[in-house]
């Protein structure tokens, strides 16, 4: 290699004997002798010279090689940094861990009911006690701080405010959220508060059918005033709705979560969704204009999203449709202030209208976007074509798209292929729908405000030592890291869940918690993903390694 870079120096001295000639000293004078002994003395030192130049540059070069592969290597290794005021939390919601079903005038909730019939939960349990979180604040919070964790996300039981949904305020409920708030804030915990999951007033669902009715639209406006009034001094964050598809596929559709109905999904799982989405705006638009600016805070929705990969080249359509039906569904109306076309299309009249007056309320209603996010999965064009009688199997048959999953990808107890990469995917894929089109053109910030695992834990021995659900989060938070580096504005990650707690339809059969909860003695122990984490909010992150680069 050296020598492409640098002539011989024979050959800049033209002192090489051209071939058939003689040499040029023979029978030469001495004076011409000593001049051509000059001459060999000169080129020798020219030799030694360009040698020592040679070593050097290939030394040079070697130095210069070394330093490349040391600086690729501290590359590779690098940590990863996230931004110094991104939100570290945990997520918990009131029927999983309250507990105190019956307890200082709460009333009947819809979960409370659903869990009462028989075959409906897997291990016949019910969140009756679930983590009895209710008499255990002081407790968990001390147990929050002690895993650094900087921000909690709840939710309030709507029965505990108004048992009846209307009507009464009930006082011990809110001087049970006032202890809850007051005491995270002592602690130094910010509170994240989700005004619904899951749990409706039975009563509302007995007097109008619920999220069926528009008629709920304006009762979870005063019931969400009510909650900015009562907390709002002390709570900046507030969540809406946690997860509307879930309440209405598998509330309407699926039948597998509370209000369980599966009578007409053709028409009632767009209904319900309609309303949810509507109720949303209202309570958006009594905060942004009569709360927002005195309590200095921000209200936005969590919405569930899996990331789904075209299964071939040719799949591409499938894989946008499945995003659409799932995430885009829930979130469009926010931004643009209507369904997506696609859905419109293949929906026709079974999808629900917007007002021109609904449709400037919800424009602009979520100040953030929260996302809850836990699978991936393969889409593809089902064999079996589109049928006009299709339409009333409900969601799943509009959707019409196949599933499957990637062999290479972890199956977790739930069922649920785990990719870490599709969390990624997902940042990328709503970012690109979504952010630079709000009402003001703003950037809308992004909350991760669930994202975890279950795995078997059929003892505490075996729930402690969670390595699986470590690597889990710390292939996510990778994943994380890497979308805030490509521009992506997310700003915060909340771990679910806090504890063991009910999980829903499976009872307590189902752990996502990092801390292990034994539900006789109901003693929380911190697992090693708990241990993990709170190192890495410690940390701010940087114990996230890069992953290597490929060569």
């Amino acid at each position: 290699m050296v020598d492409s870079h640098f002539e011989s120096p024979t050959e800049r001295s033209g002192l090489l004997a051209q071939p058939n000639e003689e040499p040029a000293f023979e029978g030469s004078s001495s004076k011409t002798k000593k001049a051509f002994g000059i001459c060999i003395g000169s080129s020798i030192v020219l030799i030694v010279v360009a040698s020592l130049i040679m070593v050097m540059h290939t030394t040079d070069m070697n130095n210069n090689k070394l330093r490349m592969e040391s600086s690729l290597l501290e590359q590779q290794n690098q940590h990863h940094r996230f931004p110094s005021d991104f939100v570290w939390g945990a997520a918990t919601s009131a029927y999983q861990i309250e507990g105190a079903a019956y307890e200082e005038g709460k009333g009947i909730s819809i979960w409370d009911t659903f869990t009462k019939k028989n075959g409906i939960i897997m291990d016949g349990s019910s969140g009756d006690v679930a983590c009895d979180h209710y008499h255990r604040v002081k407790e968990d919070i001390q147990l929050m701080k002690s895993l650094n964790i900087k921000a909690y996300r709840f939710s309030i039981a709507w029965t505990r405010i108004y048992p009846n949904g209307t009507g009464e305020i009930n006082l011990p409920g809110v001087a049970f959220y006032n202890k809850l708030i007051d005491t995270l804030l002592e602690h130094d915990i910010e509170p994240w508060i989700t005004l619904y999951h899951w749990d409706l007033p039975q009563a509302l669902e007995d007097k109008y059918g619920g999220w069926l009715s528009p008629q709920i639209v304006h009762d979870f406006g005063l019931y969400a005033e009510t909650c900015f009034a009562l907390f709002g001094d002390r709570v900046q964050k507030w969540i809406t709705i946690n997860e509307a598809w879930t309440v209405a596929v598998q509330g309407y559709q699926d039948g597998s979560k509370a209000p369980g109905i599966n009578e007409n999904p053709a028409i009632q799982v767009y209904l319900s969704a309609h309303h949810l989405i509507l109720a949303h705006a209202r309570a958006a638009k009594i905060y942004h204009t009569k709360y927002a600016q005195s309590q200095d805070g921000v209200i936005g929705i969590s919405n569930c999203g899996d990331f789904r990969y075209p299964k071939t080249p040719s799949d591409a359509q499938a894989a946008e449709r499945a995003m659409v039906f799932q995430y885009a569904w829930m979130t469009d109306p926010f931004f643009f202030g209507d369904y997506p076309a696609e859905m419109k299309e293949i929906l026709q009249d079974r999808l629900p209208q917007f007002t021109p007056e609904q449709r400037k309320e919800l424009v602009g209603s979520a100040d953030f976007m929260g996302l809850n996010h836990y699978s991936s999965l393969y889409a593809q064009e089902p064999e079996e074509p589109r049928t006009p009688e299709s339409e009333f199997d409900g969601y799943w048959a509009d959707m019409h798209v196949t599933f499957s999953s990637d062999p290479h990808w972890h199956k977790n107890y739930m069922g649920w292929s785990t990719n870490p990469d599709g969390c990624r995917e997902l940042l990328l894929w709503i970012t690109n729908r979504y952010n630079n089109k709000n009402a003001d053109n703003k950037i809308t910030p992004i909350y991760i405000t669930e994202n975890g695992t279950a795995e078997k834990e059929p003892d505490l021995a075996t729930a402690l030592r969670d390595e699986w659900r470590r690597r889990f989060f710390e292939g996510t938070l990778r994943a994380c890291a890497e979308a805030i580096e490509m521009g992506i504005p997310l700003e915060g990650y909340f771990a679910w869940s806090l504890m063991d707690n009910f999980e829903w339809s499976f009872g307590y059969t189902k752990r996502f918690g990092l801390c292990y909860v034994d539900f006789e003695t109901l003693e929380r122990t911190p697992k090693s993903s708990a241990i993990w984490y709170g190192q890495t909010i410690e940390a701010s992150g940087t114990n996230i390694i890069r992953r290597r680069l490929d060569h």
